[in-house]
């Protein structure tokens, strides 16, 4: 599966195609369901939010969608593929090579430089050092760190190390890009620098699929798509807020 590389137009294909999909999660004797039944699909291309509030379902589907966790029943087709029952190894390639993350709380490395952070998928996909320097630069270009390359986190605003991060969902080419509560840590301003960065990447023609329970920040996204009690209860298109 190739993944959908950096300022590619979205052609419009079906990326992402979720049928009848269930996750149950047992807490003792007790079953607790926490997604029901949820059909989705989404095209390569979109700027997709997934709202909800806590208890909703967002972030178990969030974590299926990103092959972190595996559904207890129903499909999963990533980029063509069934994923819903593939192997933890299989699912672990499927991450690396296919999905790119953006994290609330960054997830950098504390030692080590933006540019050896944005570097780290690679090292895992096993990417000769030769040819990972150019991609990785290239990353760190497209959100607009190239002066602080050599710089470590904390030498860094939050706004510059979520941009670290998003180089480093960026550098593997992924099919594509989930950002989990991406501004939950920022500042207003920074919010919008950040939400202004991923506009960008969607118009350059990368999927994004942002979690988020932010009225405003999924007003930036291009289509809303609501969860209360495990289900989809509307999914709308948007006109982004400016």
């Amino acid at each position: 599966m190739a993944g959908e590389g950096m300022g590619q137009g979205a052609s419009g294909e079906v990326l992402i195609a979720v049928h009848d999909l269930h996750k149950t999660y047992t807490v003792g004797t007790q079953s607790v369901p926490a997604v029901r039944g949820v059909d989705l699909e989404i095209r390569r291309g979109e700027y997709v939010a997934i709202m909800g509030t806590s208890g909703s379902g967002k972030s178990t589907l969030m974590n299926m969608l990103g092959c972190l966790d595996t559904p207890t029943s129903g499909s999963y087709r990533l980029n063509g593929v069934e994923v819903s029952t593939l192997t933890d190894d299989q699912l672990a390639d499927i991450r690396n090579r296919e999905i790119g993350f953006v994290f609330q709380t960054f997830n950098l490395l504390p030692r080590s430089t933006a540019s050896q952070n944005v570097e780290l998928p690679l090292v895992y996909a096993g990417v000769k050092p030769a040819a990972r320097q150019p991609r990785v630069v290239e990353a760190i270009r497209a959100v607009g760190l190239a002066d602080r390359a050599t710089h470590k986190p904390n030498e860094l605003s939050g706004g510059q190390r979520q941009r670290v991060a998003i180089a480093r969902a960026l550098v593997n080419h992924p099919s594509l890009i989930l950002a989990d509560e991406p501004t939950g840590n920022l500042d207003s301003a920074t919010s919008d620098e950040i939400m202004g960065l991923l506009k960008g990447l969607n118009d350059a023609g990368h999927t994004i699929v942002l979690v988020t329970h932010e009225p405003d920040i999924a007003a930036r996204c291009r289509r809303i798509v609501r969860l209360a009690d495990g289900r989809i209860v509307s999914d709308v298109p948007v006109t982004p807020a400016a």
